[in-house]
Protein backbone atom coordinates (compact mmCIF):
# COMPACT_ATOMS: atom_id res chain seq x y z
CA UNK A 1 0.00 0.00 0.00
CA UNK A 2 1.39 3.41 -1.11
CA UNK A 3 -0.42 4.92 2.31
CA UNK A 4 0.00 4.03 6.28
CA UNK A 5 -1.78 0.83 6.11
CA UNK A 6 -1.65 -3.39 6.00
CA UNK A 7 -1.59 -7.18 4.98
CA UNK A 8 -2.78 -10.78 6.84
CA UNK A 9 -3.09 -14.81 6.65
CA UNK A 10 -5.18 -17.43 8.25
CA UNK A 11 -6.24 -20.36 10.02
CA UNK A 12 -7.24 -24.08 8.47
CA UNK A 13 -10.10 -26.31 9.41
CA UNK A 14 -9.88 -29.83 7.37
CA UNK A 15 -12.53 -29.10 4.46
CA UNK A 16 -15.29 -31.46 3.72
CA UNK A 17 -15.16 -32.42 0.47
CA UNK A 18 -19.23 -33.01 0.36
CA UNK A 19 -19.51 -30.08 -2.44
CA UNK A 20 -17.20 -31.77 -4.51
CA UNK A 21 -19.27 -35.32 -4.17
CA UNK A 22 -22.81 -33.49 -5.13
CA UNK A 23 -20.98 -32.27 -8.27
CA UNK A 24 -19.83 -35.88 -8.98
CA UNK A 25 -23.42 -36.81 -8.90
CA UNK A 26 -25.07 -34.01 -10.30
CA UNK A 27 -22.84 -34.82 -13.17
CA UNK A 28 -23.51 -38.71 -13.46
CA UNK A 29 -27.44 -37.45 -13.25
CA UNK A 30 -26.76 -34.79 -16.24
CA UNK A 31 -24.74 -37.54 -18.36
CA UNK A 32 -28.18 -39.85 -18.49
CA UNK A 33 -30.57 -36.73 -19.61
CA UNK A 34 -31.65 -35.65 -15.86
CA UNK A 35 -32.27 -32.17 -14.44
CA UNK A 36 -30.95 -31.88 -11.14
CA UNK A 37 -30.60 -28.46 -9.37
CA UNK A 38 -28.37 -28.71 -5.70
CA UNK A 39 -28.87 -26.74 -2.90
CA UNK A 40 -26.13 -25.69 -0.91
CA UNK A 41 -24.30 -27.85 0.74
CA UNK A 42 -24.48 -28.84 4.50
CA UNK A 43 -20.88 -27.67 4.60
CA UNK A 44 -20.85 -24.19 2.74
CA UNK A 45 -19.21 -21.74 5.49
CA UNK A 46 -21.17 -19.24 7.17
CA UNK A 47 -18.43 -16.52 7.89
CA UNK A 48 -15.54 -16.12 5.31
CA UNK A 49 -13.02 -17.53 7.29
CA UNK A 50 -15.00 -20.90 7.41
CA UNK A 51 -16.17 -20.29 3.90
CA UNK A 52 -12.70 -19.72 2.47
CA UNK A 53 -11.08 -22.99 4.64
CA UNK A 54 -13.55 -25.20 2.68
CA UNK A 55 -11.20 -24.85 -0.52
CA UNK A 56 -7.95 -24.83 1.83
CA UNK A 57 -7.43 -20.59 1.94
CA UNK A 58 -7.36 -18.14 4.41
CA UNK A 59 -9.14 -15.15 4.86
CA UNK A 60 -7.63 -12.34 6.32
CA UNK A 61 -7.97 -8.59 7.67
CA UNK A 62 -5.44 -5.44 8.10
CA UNK A 63 -5.83 -4.86 12.14
CA UNK A 64 -4.49 -2.26 14.36
CA UNK A 65 -3.20 -3.44 17.77
CA UNK A 66 -5.00 -0.27 19.11
CA UNK A 67 -8.77 -1.04 17.74
CA UNK A 68 -7.67 -4.53 20.03
CA UNK A 69 -9.93 -2.90 22.80
CA UNK A 70 -12.90 -2.33 20.41
CA UNK A 71 -15.46 -4.96 21.75
CA UNK A 72 -17.13 -4.40 18.39
CA UNK A 73 -13.97 -5.07 16.40
CA UNK A 74 -12.61 -7.57 18.03
CA UNK A 75 -15.84 -9.65 17.54
CA UNK A 76 -16.14 -9.25 13.54
CA UNK A 77 -12.48 -10.11 13.43
CA UNK A 78 -12.79 -13.40 15.58
CA UNK A 79 -15.90 -14.35 13.98
CA UNK A 80 -14.89 -13.68 10.69
CA UNK A 81 -10.97 -14.15 9.51
CA UNK A 82 -8.15 -16.40 9.71
CA UNK A 83 -5.52 -14.63 8.88
CA UNK A 84 -4.58 -11.11 10.25
CA UNK A 85 -1.71 -8.46 9.24
CA UNK A 86 -0.17 -5.42 11.40
CA UNK A 87 -1.31 -2.18 9.57
CA UNK A 88 1.94 -0.78 11.25
CA UNK A 89 2.99 -2.41 14.19
CA UNK A 90 5.61 -4.14 12.23
CA UNK A 91 7.32 -1.64 9.90
CA UNK A 92 10.58 -0.18 10.56
CA UNK A 93 9.71 2.60 12.18
CA UNK A 94 7.48 0.76 14.63
CA UNK A 95 10.24 -2.33 15.48
CA UNK A 96 13.44 -0.19 14.87
CA UNK A 97 12.94 3.68 16.39
CA UNK A 98 16.94 3.82 17.16
CA UNK A 99 19.57 1.96 15.75
CA UNK A 100 19.70 -1.46 16.41
CA UNK A 101 17.25 -0.65 19.13
CA UNK A 102 14.14 -2.87 19.01
CA UNK A 103 10.86 -2.81 20.26
CA UNK A 104 8.07 -5.78 19.24
CA UNK A 105 5.37 -5.03 22.19
CA UNK A 106 2.48 -4.07 19.66
CA UNK A 107 3.67 -6.70 17.04
CA UNK A 108 3.70 -9.36 19.78
CA UNK A 109 0.58 -7.97 21.09
CA UNK A 110 -1.53 -8.78 17.67
CA UNK A 111 0.57 -11.89 17.16
CA UNK A 112 -0.64 -13.12 20.60
CA UNK A 113 -3.89 -12.58 19.70
CA UNK A 114 -3.86 -14.31 16.27
CA UNK A 115 -2.13 -17.52 18.05
CA UNK A 116 -5.22 -17.51 20.87
CA UNK A 117 -7.25 -17.70 18.61
CA UNK A 118 -5.78 -19.97 15.69
CA UNK A 119 -4.88 -17.64 13.14
CA UNK A 120 -2.01 -17.32 11.46
CA UNK A 121 0.26 -13.97 10.73
CA UNK A 122 0.88 -12.51 7.51
CA UNK A 123 4.54 -10.38 8.41
CA UNK A 124 4.39 -6.91 6.94
CA UNK A 125 7.02 -5.31 5.88
CA UNK A 126 10.64 -5.84 6.30
CA UNK A 127 11.80 -3.17 4.05
CA UNK A 128 10.27 -0.39 2.73
CA UNK A 129 10.51 3.43 0.89
CA UNK A 130 8.05 4.62 3.45
CA UNK A 131 7.55 4.33 6.96
CA UNK A 132 11.52 4.18 7.82
CA UNK A 133 12.62 5.76 11.44
CA UNK A 134 14.33 9.17 10.86
CA UNK A 135 17.91 7.93 11.91
CA UNK A 136 18.16 5.81 8.18
CA UNK A 137 17.92 9.30 6.49
CA UNK A 138 21.25 10.48 7.50
CA UNK A 139 22.52 6.81 5.86
CA UNK A 140 23.09 5.72 2.11
CA UNK A 141 25.06 3.40 0.60
CA UNK A 142 26.76 0.40 2.17
CA UNK A 143 25.86 2.08 5.47
CA UNK A 144 22.03 2.14 4.62
CA UNK A 145 22.19 -1.71 2.91
CA UNK A 146 23.73 -3.25 6.14
CA UNK A 147 20.93 -1.33 8.30
CA UNK A 148 18.19 -2.86 5.65
CA UNK A 149 19.83 -6.29 6.23
CA UNK A 150 20.27 -6.29 10.03
CA UNK A 151 16.85 -4.93 10.20
CA UNK A 152 14.95 -7.67 7.99
CA UNK A 153 17.51 -10.30 9.88
CA UNK A 154 16.21 -8.94 13.63
CA UNK A 155 12.96 -8.68 12.82
CA UNK A 156 12.05 -12.37 10.78
CA UNK A 157 14.34 -13.34 13.68
CA UNK A 158 11.97 -12.24 16.54
CA UNK A 159 9.32 -13.68 14.82
CA UNK A 160 10.32 -17.27 13.59
CA UNK A 161 8.38 -20.16 13.05
CA UNK A 162 4.99 -17.54 14.01
CA UNK A 163 4.82 -15.89 10.64
CA UNK A 164 2.82 -17.58 7.97
CA UNK A 165 4.15 -15.10 5.23
CA UNK A 166 6.77 -12.12 5.39
CA UNK A 167 5.97 -9.10 2.69
CA UNK A 168 9.84 -9.03 2.39
CA UNK A 169 9.86 -5.89 0.10
CA UNK A 170 6.74 -3.89 -0.49
CA UNK A 171 6.45 -1.39 -3.43
CA UNK A 172 9.84 -1.36 -5.32
CA UNK A 173 8.60 -0.51 -8.58
CA UNK A 174 7.60 2.74 -9.77
CA UNK A 175 4.19 3.39 -11.19
CA UNK A 176 3.84 5.06 -15.27
CA UNK A 177 5.09 3.13 -18.42
CA UNK A 178 9.41 2.42 -17.45
CA UNK A 179 8.36 -0.93 -15.85
CA UNK A 180 11.37 0.03 -13.59
CA UNK A 181 12.41 0.63 -10.26
CA UNK A 182 11.28 3.01 -8.13
CA UNK A 183 13.80 5.35 -7.62
CA UNK A 184 14.26 5.48 -3.36
CA UNK A 185 17.09 5.57 -0.88
CA UNK A 186 17.25 1.53 -0.80
CA UNK A 187 17.38 1.11 -4.75
CA UNK A 188 20.25 3.69 -4.31
CA UNK A 189 22.37 1.03 -2.64
CA UNK A 190 22.22 -1.13 -5.34
CA UNK A 191 20.03 -2.72 -7.89
CA UNK A 192 20.49 -6.36 -5.62
CA UNK A 193 18.88 -4.56 -2.28
CA UNK A 194 15.63 -6.45 -2.93
CA UNK A 195 17.54 -9.78 -3.81
CA UNK A 196 19.57 -9.62 -0.68
CA UNK A 197 16.38 -8.46 1.70
CA UNK A 198 15.10 -11.98 0.42
CA UNK A 199 18.49 -13.78 1.78
CA UNK A 200 18.76 -12.40 4.51
CA UNK A 201 15.46 -13.26 5.28
CA UNK A 202 15.25 -16.76 4.19
CA UNK A 203 18.43 -16.99 6.32
CA UNK A 204 16.04 -15.61 9.87
CA UNK A 205 13.17 -17.02 8.83
CA UNK A 206 12.99 -20.17 7.04
CA UNK A 207 9.73 -21.63 7.64
CA UNK A 208 8.31 -18.46 6.22
CA UNK A 209 7.13 -18.10 2.80
CA UNK A 210 8.15 -14.90 1.62
CA UNK A 211 6.67 -12.58 -1.11
CA UNK A 212 7.20 -9.51 -2.94
CA UNK A 213 3.86 -6.70 -2.41
CA UNK A 214 2.80 -4.37 -4.76
CA UNK A 215 -0.05 -1.70 -5.90
CA UNK A 216 -1.00 -1.43 -9.52
CA UNK A 217 -0.08 -4.76 -10.60
CA UNK A 218 -3.67 -6.51 -10.82
CA UNK A 219 -3.80 -6.22 -14.40
CA UNK A 220 -0.80 -7.19 -17.41
CA UNK A 221 0.89 -3.16 -17.56
CA UNK A 222 4.38 -2.15 -17.33
CA UNK A 223 4.64 -1.76 -13.32
CA UNK A 224 3.13 -5.85 -13.01
CA UNK A 225 5.57 -6.76 -16.06
CA UNK A 226 8.13 -5.57 -14.32
CA UNK A 227 7.28 -7.29 -11.20
CA UNK A 228 7.17 -10.44 -13.62
CA UNK A 229 10.26 -10.28 -15.10
CA UNK A 230 11.98 -9.74 -11.68
CA UNK A 231 10.77 -13.20 -10.25
CA UNK A 232 11.17 -14.82 -13.35
CA UNK A 233 14.71 -13.66 -12.51
CA UNK A 234 14.80 -14.51 -8.93
CA UNK A 235 13.26 -18.20 -9.71
CA UNK A 236 15.99 -19.20 -12.11
CA UNK A 237 18.33 -18.30 -10.21
CA UNK A 238 17.53 -19.41 -7.26
CA UNK A 239 16.60 -16.27 -5.03
CA UNK A 240 14.33 -17.32 -2.12
CA UNK A 241 10.69 -16.11 -3.50
CA UNK A 242 7.28 -18.10 -2.82
CA UNK A 243 5.02 -15.45 -3.24
CA UNK A 244 3.79 -12.45 -4.79
CA UNK A 245 0.89 -9.93 -3.11
CA UNK A 246 -1.56 -7.93 -5.26
CA UNK A 247 -2.74 -4.70 -3.18
CA UNK A 248 -5.87 -4.77 -4.88
CA UNK A 249 -6.82 -1.26 -4.41
CA UNK A 250 -10.24 -0.71 -6.78
CA UNK A 251 -12.07 2.52 -7.91
CA UNK A 252 -14.41 3.44 -10.06
CA UNK A 253 -11.75 5.24 -12.18
CA UNK A 254 -9.65 1.91 -11.76
CA UNK A 255 -12.14 -1.02 -11.47
CA UNK A 256 -11.08 -5.04 -11.27
CA UNK A 257 -9.19 -5.16 -14.46
CA UNK A 258 -10.70 -7.48 -17.39
CA UNK A 259 -7.37 -9.62 -16.79
CA UNK A 260 -7.39 -9.80 -13.57
CA UNK A 261 -7.40 -13.68 -13.30
CA UNK A 262 -4.86 -14.26 -16.20
CA UNK A 263 -2.07 -11.64 -14.65
CA UNK A 264 -2.28 -13.82 -11.31
CA UNK A 265 -2.42 -17.17 -13.50
CA UNK A 266 1.03 -15.45 -15.33
CA UNK A 267 2.71 -15.29 -11.90
CA UNK A 268 1.59 -18.69 -10.59
CA UNK A 269 3.08 -20.11 -13.92
CA UNK A 270 6.45 -18.95 -12.87
CA UNK A 271 6.27 -21.43 -9.82
CA UNK A 272 5.20 -18.81 -7.11
CA UNK A 273 1.86 -18.63 -4.81
CA UNK A 274 -0.18 -15.26 -5.18
CA UNK A 275 -1.80 -13.52 -2.61
CA UNK A 276 -4.37 -10.86 -2.77
CA UNK A 277 -2.80 -9.00 0.31
CA UNK A 278 -4.82 -5.55 1.04
CA UNK A 279 -8.35 -5.59 -0.75
CA UNK A 280 -10.89 -2.85 -1.20
CA UNK A 281 -13.25 -1.45 -3.46
CA UNK A 282 -14.72 2.13 -3.63
CA UNK A 283 -18.63 2.32 -3.48
CA UNK A 284 -21.64 0.85 -2.61
CA UNK A 285 -24.78 -1.33 -3.50
CA UNK A 286 -24.76 -4.03 -6.27
CA UNK A 287 -21.88 -2.86 -8.05
CA UNK A 288 -19.30 -3.05 -5.26
CA UNK A 289 -20.84 -6.46 -4.36
CA UNK A 290 -20.72 -7.43 -8.22
CA UNK A 291 -16.74 -5.95 -8.01
CA UNK A 292 -16.12 -8.37 -4.67
CA UNK A 293 -17.66 -11.59 -6.19
CA UNK A 294 -15.21 -11.06 -9.10
CA UNK A 295 -12.09 -11.04 -7.47
CA UNK A 296 -12.99 -13.43 -5.10
CA UNK A 297 -13.97 -15.88 -7.96
CA UNK A 298 -10.82 -15.16 -9.63
CA UNK A 299 -8.69 -16.04 -7.00
CA UNK A 300 -10.87 -19.41 -6.72
CA UNK A 301 -10.03 -20.63 -10.29
CA UNK A 302 -6.30 -20.53 -9.10
CA UNK A 303 -5.27 -23.00 -7.37
CA UNK A 304 -2.19 -21.71 -5.94
CA UNK A 305 -3.95 -18.21 -5.38
CA UNK A 306 -3.65 -19.13 -1.11
CA UNK A 307 -5.86 -16.45 0.62
CA UNK A 308 -7.47 -12.91 0.40
CA UNK A 309 -6.99 -10.30 3.08
CA UNK A 310 -9.42 -7.35 2.93
CA UNK A 311 -7.57 -4.22 4.06
CA UNK A 312 -9.53 -3.73 6.97
CA UNK A 313 -12.85 -4.76 9.02
CA UNK A 314 -15.73 -1.53 9.17
CA UNK A 315 -15.40 1.19 6.61
CA UNK A 316 -14.49 3.77 9.35
CA UNK A 317 -11.33 2.12 10.22
CA UNK A 318 -10.20 2.07 6.25
CA UNK A 319 -7.27 3.91 4.99
CA UNK A 320 -9.77 5.75 2.78
CA UNK A 321 -13.14 5.94 4.75
CA UNK A 322 -14.76 8.00 2.81
CA UNK A 323 -14.39 5.28 -0.31
CA UNK A 324 -16.87 2.75 1.75
CA UNK A 325 -14.85 0.17 0.65
CA UNK A 326 -15.25 -2.52 3.07
CA UNK A 327 -17.53 -5.49 3.95
CA UNK A 328 -18.94 -3.99 6.99
CA UNK A 329 -20.20 -0.64 7.14
CA UNK A 330 -18.91 1.78 10.25
CA UNK A 331 -21.48 0.41 12.64
CA UNK A 332 -20.26 -3.08 12.08
CA UNK A 333 -23.28 -4.37 9.70
CA UNK A 334 -22.91 -6.59 7.03
CA UNK A 335 -22.95 -4.79 3.76
CA UNK A 336 -24.34 -6.52 0.22
CA UNK A 337 -20.18 -7.05 -0.54
CA UNK A 338 -19.99 -9.20 2.57
CA UNK A 339 -22.97 -11.46 0.86
CA UNK A 340 -21.51 -11.69 -2.45
CA UNK A 341 -18.30 -12.21 -0.74
CA UNK A 342 -19.14 -14.92 1.16
CA UNK A 343 -21.41 -16.69 -1.89
CA UNK A 344 -18.54 -17.00 -3.95
CA UNK A 345 -16.61 -18.30 -1.56
CA UNK A 346 -19.16 -21.09 -0.87
CA UNK A 347 -19.50 -21.54 -4.49
CA UNK A 348 -16.58 -23.09 -3.93
CA UNK A 349 -13.85 -23.01 -6.86
CA UNK A 350 -9.99 -24.70 -7.05
CA UNK A 351 -8.63 -26.45 -3.59
CA UNK A 352 -4.94 -25.29 -2.78
CA UNK A 353 -2.91 -28.07 -2.33
CA UNK A 354 -0.28 -29.09 0.02
CA UNK A 355 2.90 -27.10 -0.79
CA UNK A 356 6.27 -28.20 1.02
CA UNK A 357 8.12 -25.92 3.04
CA UNK A 358 9.35 -23.08 1.75
CA UNK A 359 12.69 -23.45 -0.89
CA UNK A 360 14.60 -21.60 -3.12
CA UNK A 361 15.09 -22.98 -7.03
CA UNK A 362 16.98 -24.50 -7.17
CA UNK A 363 16.48 -25.76 -3.61
CA UNK A 364 19.80 -24.55 -1.32
CA UNK A 365 22.14 -26.48 -0.01
CA UNK A 366 22.92 -25.28 3.45
CA UNK A 367 26.27 -25.98 4.85
CA UNK A 368 26.21 -27.46 8.47
CA UNK A 369 27.02 -24.95 11.20
CA UNK A 370 30.76 -24.16 12.38
CA UNK A 371 31.35 -24.30 16.00
CA UNK A 372 33.77 -23.78 18.37
CA UNK A 373 33.99 -25.43 22.45
CA UNK A 374 32.38 -23.55 25.16
CA UNK A 375 34.93 -20.05 25.90
CA UNK A 376 35.79 -21.97 29.23
CA UNK A 377 38.22 -19.65 30.59
CA UNK A 378 38.86 -17.92 27.70
CA UNK A 379 38.01 -14.52 26.68
CA UNK A 380 34.84 -15.59 24.26
CA UNK A 381 33.99 -18.25 21.54
CA UNK A 382 32.02 -17.40 18.29
CA UNK A 383 30.19 -19.70 16.77
CA UNK A 384 28.64 -19.54 12.43
CA UNK A 385 25.56 -20.45 11.36
CA UNK A 386 25.16 -20.19 7.59
CA UNK A 387 22.21 -20.35 5.05
CA UNK A 388 23.73 -21.30 1.77
CA UNK A 389 22.92 -21.61 -1.90
CA UNK A 390 24.82 -21.82 -5.19
CA UNK A 391 26.58 -18.75 -5.75
CA UNK A 392 26.17 -16.98 -2.49
CA UNK A 393 25.65 -17.18 1.69
CA UNK A 394 24.55 -15.62 5.03
CA UNK A 395 26.44 -16.25 8.07
CA UNK A 396 24.60 -15.56 11.55
CA UNK A 397 27.83 -15.81 13.66
CA UNK A 398 27.43 -15.47 18.17
CA UNK A 399 30.05 -14.37 20.17
CA UNK A 400 29.50 -16.04 23.44
CA UNK A 401 31.65 -13.74 26.50
CA UNK A 402 34.11 -15.98 28.86
CA UNK A 403 33.69 -15.69 32.38
CA UNK A 404 35.04 -12.29 32.90
CA UNK A 405 32.75 -10.67 30.10
CA UNK A 406 33.86 -8.49 27.59
CA UNK A 407 34.03 -4.86 26.91
CA UNK A 408 35.11 -5.40 23.17
CA UNK A 409 35.59 -8.08 20.97
CA UNK A 410 37.29 -9.22 17.83
CA UNK A 411 36.21 -12.59 15.66
CA UNK A 412 38.63 -13.95 12.98
CA UNK A 413 37.84 -16.22 10.11
CA UNK A 414 39.34 -17.46 6.81
CA UNK A 415 36.64 -17.85 4.03
CA UNK A 416 37.27 -19.88 1.18
CA UNK A 417 38.94 -18.54 -2.02
CA UNK A 418 35.49 -18.10 -4.09
CA UNK A 419 34.43 -15.63 -1.12
CA UNK A 420 33.70 -12.18 -0.77
CA UNK A 421 31.81 -10.71 1.78
CA UNK A 422 28.94 -8.30 0.30
CA UNK A 423 27.47 -6.72 3.46
CA UNK A 424 27.89 -6.83 7.44
CA UNK A 425 25.60 -5.82 10.08
CA UNK A 426 26.19 -5.08 13.90
CA UNK A 427 29.98 -5.01 13.34
CA UNK A 428 32.89 -3.43 11.77
CA UNK A 429 34.79 -5.78 9.74
CA UNK A 430 38.20 -5.71 7.99
CA UNK A 431 38.64 -7.41 4.51
CA UNK A 432 36.42 -8.34 1.76
CA UNK A 433 38.17 -11.94 1.04
CA UNK A 434 40.77 -14.52 2.62
CA UNK A 435 41.35 -13.80 6.29
CA UNK A 436 38.75 -11.56 7.61
CA UNK A 437 37.68 -9.79 11.19
CA UNK A 438 34.55 -8.41 12.70
CA UNK A 439 34.94 -5.92 15.32
CA UNK A 440 32.10 -5.07 18.15
CA UNK A 441 30.14 -1.84 17.47
CA UNK A 442 29.11 0.59 20.17
CA UNK A 443 25.64 -1.12 21.02
CA UNK A 444 27.05 -4.46 21.33
CA UNK A 445 30.92 -4.35 22.78
CA UNK A 446 29.70 -4.89 26.56
CA UNK A 447 28.22 -8.46 26.97
CA UNK A 448 28.22 -10.16 30.33
CA UNK A 449 29.69 -13.34 31.48
CA UNK A 450 28.56 -16.32 29.71
CA UNK A 451 26.13 -14.23 27.74
CA UNK A 452 26.05 -13.84 23.76
CA UNK A 453 25.63 -11.22 21.28
CA UNK A 454 24.91 -11.87 17.40
CA UNK A 455 26.66 -10.20 14.12
CA UNK A 456 26.16 -11.43 10.70
CA UNK A 457 27.49 -10.51 7.11
CA UNK A 458 26.70 -11.98 3.25
CA UNK A 459 28.62 -12.54 0.74
CA UNK A 460 28.93 -14.51 -2.89
CA UNK A 461 30.84 -17.40 -3.19
CA UNK A 462 31.09 -20.24 -0.60
CA UNK A 463 30.48 -19.70 3.36
CA UNK A 464 33.32 -20.13 5.93
CA UNK A 465 33.91 -23.64 6.64
CA UNK A 466 36.42 -23.30 9.39
CA UNK A 467 36.40 -22.60 12.83
CA UNK A 468 36.01 -18.82 13.58
CA UNK A 469 38.17 -17.51 16.68
CA UNK A 470 37.12 -14.79 18.97
CA UNK A 471 39.28 -12.38 21.56
CA UNK A 472 38.72 -9.44 23.53
CA UNK A 473 39.29 -5.88 22.00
Amino acid sequence: MNQVSARSSGRRTTPPRLRAALASIATGLVAIGTTVVLAASASDGTTLGAAAAETGRYFGTAVAVNRLSDSGYVGILNREFTSVTAENEMKWDATEPSPNQFTYASGDKLVSHAEANGMRVRGHALAWHQQQPRWTAVLSGTALRNAMLNHVTQVATHYRGRIHAWNVVNEAFADGGSGGRRDSNLQRTGDDWIEAAFRAARAADPGAKLCYNDYNTDGQNPKSNGVYAMVRDFRARGVPIDCVGFQSHFTAQSPVPADYQANLQRFVDLGVEVQITELDIEGSGSSQADSYSRVVRACLAISRCTGITVSGIRDTDSWRSSATPLLFDGNGTKKPAYASTLDALNAGGTTVPPTPPPTTTPPPTTTPPTTTPPPGDGDCAASVSLNSWSGGFVATVKVTAGPAGLDGWVVNLTLPSDATVTAVWSAQSTGTAGAVSFRSVSYNSAVGAGAGTEFGFQGTGSGPTGTATCARA
